[in-house]
């Protein structure tokens, strides 16, 4: 007699755990198709973003420039020539980049540094400055 109610009681307890799983799983999710049209909806409207940006914060696009291609590349070429654009890369502000030379003896920054350190005036490892 135990083992009938023992099993009885088993096959009641794995009929509801089916019966859960298969109730959550539809009820929590879309379907595929219902995820490609949002997705085509979505790159239609111009609200999804390319590379590291965030989703709906891509500009509106704007169609077709007003200006002829010889035009843009001619302005193109001035600015290199005035040097006005960034080197090829992560493109860095003028100001921000280092210069290599110091008016200050090793031995000076070292002390300086040294003294910051025991102050705690320094950044943690991998902090930007805040400009």
């Amino acid at each position: 007699m135990k083992m009938k109610t023992a099993l009885s009681l088993i096959a009641t307890v794995a009929a509801a755990m089916v019966a859960q799983a298969a109730y959550a799983q539809a009820a929590s999710s879309p379907s595929r198709a219902e995820v490609k049209a949002e997705a085509k909806k979505a790159v239609k409207e111009g609200k999804t973003a390319a590379g590291e940006a965030t989703p709906g914060a891509a500009p509106a696009a704007t169609g077709k420039s007003d200006k002829a291609r010889a035009d843009v590349k001619a302005e193109t070429k001035a600015a290199v020539k005035e040097g006005k654009t960034p080197k090829a890369g992560e493109a860095t502000p003028a100001a921000a980049t280092a210069t290599g030379t110091s008016d200050k003896a090793r031995a000076d920054v070292k002390a300086e540094t040294k003294k910051a350190v025991k102050e705690g005036t320094t950044l943690p490892a991998g902090e930007a400055t805040k400009k």
